[in-house]
């Protein structure tokens, strides 16, 4: 175990009255009560309208409809140095459209989330599937109280199966009583007690627990109904007590007022489980399965409850084999036989406490308490790159946490072609057509998605880049077009070569790590029959792209249709273009500096680590830094070369017009030097560049919309470009996947990477 921790638990709270409230209240102390060191703090969920006089351990409450409560709370967790935060997710506790103000919170905290799911939806409205993907993808682990919520989270959720936790509802740690003398307590005498208790509401099923009495009547005719629990608050907002008031008409049309009696209380722990103790057969008559948790359920069951159910999903798991009866919804004629035959057969009944009981002692808050703080020190040392931007020593950094992946906008710059160019505003300018740069680049980005734990991009649309590719490919020249018309007209019978090498760099990747068998066959044939040519060319960039394709393409398939062979060519070339080049002052492969500058270092540093030389990983290390001195501004932030750079020989870069290809470059160089030689130093200049994307830049202007995923075309002298084309959104969800696998990988430094100096 590390150091103390600190942790922050987000939910309701008592004196609220509700089922998470009391959750939340009841982990908080068993978490505290289980070690010393522990600061176990509570941020409390208000609902608007109503005010709580809260204990102490309550920091900070937020009224659940005012967004900058959410704000604040969020600047006061980082603000404490908390080093977990534990949120309980319930839709309907959190304000906006289906809970969407929470995401103001979760996106500005700076330390790992873990979140209780304590409602899986099987069939779920789109807002309500937004905002719980947010939530899951801004958290370290998701915990469920059920084996159903692990299925249902990876089914319907697609949540990795690593992200997930099974931990049952906690229970208190009572000893087996016999219920009589607690009867004789509460006033009851000896009768046979059945007992529901929980807040008020029409999906209890009480109604058929009513209708089923009389037969049970019966069997015991002294049997007594006692149905616990105060009007849910939000039913008695919308009509008082008329729900209640119609059970106990039901009760008096029935004759059988002395058999049922309502407790209308909130009552607290210790005198909840007299209540419990006392009863002979608790039953939950829940009208539909989807009820993934039920606290009433797990408490009666670990007191060694002789338990009646309905089969809703939480009980179906924790009744079967034997510790409980399961009957259908509604049917109150299979409830009474259920619950009659238990009340007329001692041995049965006492036995199925026996069996509850013993099951359930794993389920103890003592026990609940250390499994989670367990999660919680793994969160912590694990710990996700929050921090993403750090502007130089003494400077005001903007923290923040790493983003969410928003594909809304890389969606709407697509139709049944491919991607387009460019952008007016937002709104995609069909003139300009399409070009192989992009849709590669897209490609890519498909590519990132399916390999890293991301939600993939639709399949259509993955088919499509590369349908695109396909039809780029000019089997006459053995070479790629570019430009393609809005009309579908290629505007060129051949490409550059630098577009030529883009494309055999989206098809090496989608050769090595796309979702489906058959375009990876289809990636690595193209890029077989596109490879040869360029070994002629003269691009510098050409054969980067080209290297960075082999990579994937050679991975697993060593000397492959010559691809090895081909892979040292090329890295000798682009050796062979340093040297004449380089000087003390100017580490570089060309008399000027133009665009994606660092893909010339990634590619010669990921080729030497494939290959094992060491001369190609040191070239691409020097380069890499050298470049990175000149794309750090005085203030320590990340400013890569203008365009107005571009074709300028051996002159000191020009800041404008910096562009977002320059900053997704810069990214994965800098995270290929950090897997080469293990310094940190690599993985904040990747961080640092990263921060470009969200105003960490000469003008402190954010160029991304977080929420859709789009991205401004660049960054001028005085202002940000409005215009937000293919080529930025696919940049910056480029450099965003690279962050976030990052983020997954955690902070532990890893060991550089063992070379030989080749021969070629």
């Amino acid at each position: 175990m590390g150091p103390p921790i600190r942790l922050a638990f987000i939910g309701n709270s008592l004196p609220r009255r509700c089922g998470i409230a009391t959750f939340t209240t009841d982990l908080q102390q068993a978490i505290s009560k289980s070690q010393s060191g522990v600061d176990a703090a509570i941020v409390a969920m208000t609902d608007h309208g109503h005010t709580y006089e809260y204990p102490p351990v309550v920091r900070l409450q937020i009224n659940d409809e005012k967004p900058e409560d959410y704000a604040r709370a969020a600047d006061f967790l980082n603000a404490g140095h908390f080093d977990v935060v534990c949120l309980q997710h319930e839709f309907g506790i959190f304000g906006g459209d289906a809970g969407n103000h929470l995401m103001a919170l979760l996106s500005r905290l700076t330390m790992p989330i873990v979140t209780t799911c304590h409602t899986v939806l099987s069939e779920p409205r789109p807002a309500e599937r937004a905002v719980l993907n947010e939530v899951i993808g801004a958290s370290s682990k998701v915990i469920v109280m059920a084996e159903k919520g692990r299925d249902m989270l990876r089914t319907v959720w697609t949540v990795p199966a690593d992200k997930i936790e099974v931990i049952p509802h906690g229970i208190p740690d009572s000893a087996f009583l016999d219920p009589c003398a607690v009867k004789i307590k509460l006033g009851f005498g000896r009768k046979p007690i059945i007992l529901t208790f929980g807040l008020l509401s029409p999906n209890k099923g009480i109604e058929v627990m009513i209708d089923a009495m009389p037969s049970i009547l019966k069997r015991r005719a002294d049997a007594v109904y006692v149905v616990l629990g105060a009007t849910h608050p939000n039913l008695v907002r919308r009509e008082g007590e008329a729900y209640r008031q119609r059970l106990m008409a039901r009760v008096q049309a029935l004759g059988i007022e002395p058999h049922v009696v309502f407790l209308d209380r909130f009552v607290d722990q210790a005198t909840l489980l007299d209540f419990i103790s006392m009863c002979d057969v608790y039953v939950t008559p829940y009208l539909n399965e989807a009820q993934m948790t039920s606290g009433t359920l797990a408490y009666s069951f670990g007191l060694g409850k002789a338990v009646v159910s309905t089969p809703y999903w939480h009980a179906r798991e924790l009744l079967a084999d034997g510790r409980g009866v399961l009957v259908p919804f509604g049917d109150a004629k299979a409830i009474g036989t259920a619950i009659a035959a238990l009340l007329t057969d001692d041995a049965r009944r006492h036995a199925m406490r026996e069996r509850a009981y013993a099951s359930s002692r794993s389920m103890t808050w003592e026990r609940a308490a250390e499994r989670y703080l367990a999660i919680f020190e793994k969160a912590r040392r694990v710990h996700p790159l929050k921090v993403i931007a750090r502007q130089g020593e003494g400077a005001t950094p903007a923290d923040r946490p790493v983003p969410q992946m928003q594909t809304g906008h890389l969606l709407s710059m697509c139709d049944d072609t491919g991607l387009f160019q460019h952008a007016v505003l937002s709104v995609p300018a069909r003139t300009h057509g399409y070009c192989l740069d992009d849709n590669a680049r897209a490609l890519l980005v498909a590519c990132a998605l399916s390999a890293a734990a991301e939600r993939a991009l639709p399949e259509a649309l993955t088919a499509r880049f590369a349908a695109f590719i396909q039809h780029a490919w000019n089997p006459d020249t053995h070479r790629f077009r570019n430009f393609l018309g809005f009309d579908r007209r290629w505007l060129e019978e051949m490409g550059s070569e630098d577009s030529h090498g883009r494309a055999l760099w989206a098809l090496g990747e989608c050769a090595r790590s796309d979702a489906s068998p058959l375009r990876r066959r289809w990636a690595a044939g193209l890029f077989a029959e596109a490879l040869p040519v360029v070994a002629s060319f003269h691009s510098p960039r050409a054969w980067a792209f080209a290297l960075l394709g082999l990579d994937g393409y050679c991975d697993g398939r060593a000397g492959r249709d010559g691809g090895a062979e081909l892979r040292n060519v090329l890295g000798e070339k682009l050796m062979s273009v340093m040297r004449s080049v380089e000087t003390k002052e100017w580490v570089w492969f060309e008399e000027g500096l133009a665009y994606d500058n660092a893909r010339l270092s990634q590619a010669l540093i990921v080729t030497g680590i494939s290959v094992g030389a060491a001369q190609y990983v040191e070239a691409g290390l020097r380069s890499l830094r050298w470049l990175m001195m000149l794309q750090t501004s005085d203030t320590g932030v990340f400013r890569p070369v203008g365009s107005e750079s571009f074709g300028h020989r051996r002159e000191p870069p020009r800041e404008f017009d910096q562009q977002p290809l320059e900053a997704a470059a810069t990214i994965s160089a800098c995270l290929a030097a950090w897997r080469a030689d293990g310094d940190v130093k690599w993985k904040a200049d990747a961080a640092r560049a990263f921060a470009w994307f969200l105003g960490g830049n000469d003008l402190s202007l954010p160029l991304v919309d977080l929420e859709t995923g789009s991205c401004r075309d660049g960054l001028h002298a005085d202002r940000a470009n409005q215009n937000r084309g293919g080529e930025s959104a696919v940049s910056y969800l480029l450099g965003l996947a690279e962050i976030r696998q990052l983020a997954r990988t955690g902070e532990s430094r890893i060991k550089p990477v063992a070379l030989r100096v080749s021969n070629a």
